[in-house]
């Protein structure tokens, strides 16, 4: 899927957004941990080392929110978005390390119209966040609200 200005009808169940790369850098993760997440093993990279994540390691929050702009820059601010009802769940399945190269993609899963609120979708989705060696990192799910482009009856 490849538009702007994204509207509900054109996320298509099995359809996929790609997004990045983006490179993380070990300042910004500091800097991110120092003010939300001041754990050692996100603030030091001797005590990140030591853990059992092998190195200065960002945040899962850092991941999330390095995730939720690389969605943002790729489809979201070209959008009809209407925000999220909430998230299904958040996977952190491997480090994100300093110098990491994010890549990732939106996958729909399944959409349907509202049923109280006339021109309005709920399209659910999939995120997959990769490291630049293909490992997925992160993978989380949630429905997004998106106007339509034709008001529809609900």
């Amino acid at each position: 899927m490849d538009r702007k200005q994204w509207a509900y009808e054109d996320f298509e169940v099995g359809g996929e957004v790609t997004f990045g790369p983006r490179r993380v850098e070990a300042d910004e993760m500091i800097e991110f941990a120092e003010l939300y997440d001041p754990q050692p093993m996100h603030l030091d990279e001797a005590a990140g080392a030591e853990s059992m994540l092998g190195g200065l390691s960002a945040s899962g929050f850092f991941t999330i929110a390095t995730f939720m702009r690389m969605m943002c820059d790729a489809y979201l601010l070209d959008s009809t978005s209407q925000g999220s009802p909430g998230v299904d769940y958040v996977n952190f399945r491997k480090p994100v390390l300093a110098g990491d190269e994010l890549s990732g993609k939106t996958i729909v899963l399944d959409k349907r119209p509202s049923g109280s609120r006339k021109g309005l979708g709920f399209v659910s989705v999939r995120h997959e966040l990769y490291n630049q060696r293909g490992e997925l990192v992160c993978d989380m799910a949630n429905t997004g609200m998106f106007l339509m482009r034709q008001e529809k009856a609900a």
